[in-house]
């Protein structure tokens, strides 16, 4: 119908029927402007897990600087470098004269006019030690023997522990590649490394983390909470998964081909962790503990995209929700009780009147059945301030995961893919006890000493 027709002769049977199909043919359209609307909603990191590399990057905004002698510097309060507490050597300078008239002035009037330090590293070497072994024949017995040797001294690969713990702190902290790394040891050390000679090196040291990941695995395996997350790794030119179970205490990180439950059984043992924290993959919803509690970054974000679908009666108002919840969590040691108690309630009966809502929006309707199916995981964390409201714990320790696996492409051998996935789990679990990443490796390979992984 392009045009009205006159109403002034139709009939009402007429007019009804006209209104009947103007109505249906705007039943019609609103279901194509839906439609459309959502086909035009694109997933970016804000509203979906796409990663912010594959994003749209608008222009930043110029920050405010002021310039000085042509360059640009930002303006910190409080700024500086922290004075080291036991400096290596103290030069106290004390004028003797004025600068001015040349009369000698006394040292005691004198006051502290400034303080500063300079650091110079010192020339790198290698300590090479040199075991000149000796042996013979018994004349008692006519059997052949060898002196004993110092322990740490045995026959073996020239290369020492302290080698071993700088080539791999380097690899799986800093992504260098082995010709890369056989350049750095001999441009800095003057020792000669072949890329060869590194393989052999960390193979060696693959089977010198298998207790310390022992430990971690055995720390693990008895505690209260879990979480969990995985993320890609290419392994022989093939896709495998990198799989990351962790709490405050420790971490573990492991590659393994598939995607699946059997995993997790695998990992855990039989073990069945109080709370769960993961996100909402099929595999975490048959998860081995006794609660669970859904990772809220990634709900804000998918209500972020029923929002941006055109959802405005459900989305809004369960992602408004949700932030209060994690902020109620992060304020909640500095509140009474009786408050955190009060605000508990009140979030809680406005998740029941949310759930009670009819969205008209495809994507409203979606979010909606989802979180009729796990309304009980969705706020546990209000329960116990040791509960974490997101997974963002575990995606952050396969952070740097993702970073090696784009800078290397991937792992070329079996060995390697298992080494990297120790000695991630020994610097991640070293990090939440306060320890630096190479330290940790260090102490793995130099000491048979484990405490500080047990807590």
């Amino acid at each position: 119908m392009k045009e009205l027709p006159s109403l002034d002769g139709l009939s009402h049977s007429e007019k009804d029927a006209l209104i009947g199909g103007l109505w249906q043919e705007l039943q019609t359209l609103r279901a194509e402007v839906e439609r459309l609307k959502q086909k035009r909603v694109k997933k970016t990191s804000k509203n979906s897990s796409l990663p912010p590399s594959q994003g749209f990057k608008p222009n930043q905004s110029r920050v405010q600087s002021t310039s000085v002698k042509g360059e640009e510097t930002r303006h910190h309060r409080n700024g500086g470098r922290t004075l080291s507490q036991q400096p290596d050597q103290v030069v106290i300078a004390q004028a003797k004269s004025c600068p001015h008239c040349g009369v000698e002035v006394d040292l005691s009037m004198q006051r502290l006019s400034g303080i500063y330090e300079r650091i110079e590293l010192p020339r790198l070497t290698p300590h090479i030690t040199r075991v000149e072994r000796y042996g013979g024949t018994c004349q008692c017995c006519q059997k052949a023997y060898e002196a004993p040797v110092p322990v740490g001294l045995e026959p073996g690969s020239p290369f020492g522990t302290s080698v071993a713990s700088l080539v791999t702190y380097l690899r799986y902290s800093h992504a260098i590649s082995y010709q890369r790394l056989s350049h750095l040891m001999g441009d800095l050390y003057g020792l000669k490394l072949s890329e060869g000679a590194i393989a052999n090196l960390l193979q060696r040291v693959q089977g010198q983390l298998e207790t310390p990941i022992a430990k971690i695995v055995e720390r693990l395996r008895s505690a209260r909470l879990v979480g969990r997350d995985e993320t890609g790794a290419r392994v022989n030119g093939k896709n495998q998964w990198e799989w990351v179970f962790q709490n405050d205490q420790v971490c573990l990180h492991g590659i393994r081909p598939t995607r699946g439950k059997t995993v997790i059984d695998t990992v855990m043992a039989g073990h069945q962790p109080q709370i769960w924290v993961s996100d909402l993959f099929s595999a975490q919803a048959a998860h081995p503990a006794q609660d669970w509690q859904v990772c809220l970054a990634h709900q804000l974000r998918d209500c972020q995209y029923a929002i941006d679908a055109g959802d405005d009666l459900f989305a809004p108002r369960m992602k408004r929700l949700l932030l209060k919840a994690i902020a109620l969590q992060r304020r909640r040691q500095i509140l009474a009780t009786s408050t955190v108690e009060q605000y508990c309630a009140r979030l809680r009966g406005s998740l029941r009147e949310l759930l009670n809502l009819q969205p008209k929006s495809v994507e409203g309707q979606r979010l909606l059945k989802r979180y009729q199916k796990i309304r009980a995981h969705l706020l546990l964390f209000l329960t116990d301030e040791a509960i974490p409201p997101t997974n963002n714990a575990s995606e952050q320790a396969l952070r740097w995961s993702v970073i090696f696996r784009k800078v290397t492409n991937g792992f070329r051998s079996d060995w390697g893919a298992e080494l990297f996935a120790q000695v991630r789990s020994l610097v991640n679990t070293a990090k939440r006890q306060g320890i630096s990443a190479f330290d940790a490796i260090s102490r793995a390979l130099t000491s048979h000493q484990f405490d500080w992984l047990l807590g």
